[in-house]
C-alpha cells in the first residue's frame, strides 16, 4: 500500500492543508501551515485545538498504515495541549511504540516552527486493519 498516495487522496488532509513530509516503517512526519481559517479566535491567530488534534491523528495513522500496509482505523487518542499555536507551521512527528496483533500504540509530538512543543498525543489504532465490510473500500476483498 502506497501510504503517500493514499494520504494525497484524502480530502480532509487537503481541506486542512496537512502535508506528509516523511514516512517510514512505523514513523511519519507531517506539517500544516497555519492560516486564519485554522483559528479559534476571530481577532488573532490561535489554532483551534481540533486542528492540532487532526494533525496528530492523521500523522499517527500514517505511521501505522506504513508499518502494517493496510487501513488502520483510530481506536482512541489522548492529547495534551501544552502551548497555543499562534502561527507559522505545525510539525507532527509520530512513532509507533508498540505494534501488536490487534492494536498499535503511537506517540506524537507537535511542535511549531520555533521549536516549542505545542502538544503531545498518544493514540491507539487497529493494527490488523479493516477486515470484511469497511467504509474505506468499495470492495472489502481489496
Amino acid at each position: 500500500m502506497d501510504v503517500s498516495e493514499m494520504f494525497d487522496r484524502m480530502p480532509f488532509n487537503d481541506r486542512l492543508g496537512i502535508e506528509l513530509v516523511e514516512i517510514g516503517d512505523g514513523y511519519a512526519i507531517g506539517e500544516l501551515d497555519l492560516g486564519i481559517e485554522h483559528s479559534s479566535n476571530p481577532d488573532r491567530m490561535i489554532a483551534h485545538g481540533g486542528v492540532t488534534y487532526s494533525l496528530a491523528d492523521t500523522i499517527a495513522g500514517a505511521a501505522v498504515v506504513a508499518a502494517n500496509e493496510t487501513v488502520t482505523p483510530t481506536v482512541d487518542m489522548r492529547i495534551d495541549y501544552l502551548a497555543p499555536a499562534t502561527g507559522g507551521t505545525l510539525r507532527a512527528e509520530a512513532e509507533i511504540v508498540r505494534n501488536g496483533n490487534s492494536v498499535a500504540a503511537v506517540e506524537v509530538t507537535i511542535t511549531d516552527d520555533r521549536g516549542r512543543t505545542i502538544a503531545t498525543a498518544r493514540g491507539t489504532y487497529k493494527a490488523s486493519g479493516a477486515t470484511g465490510e469497511t467504509a474505506w473500500r468499495d470492495d472489502p476483498a481489496t
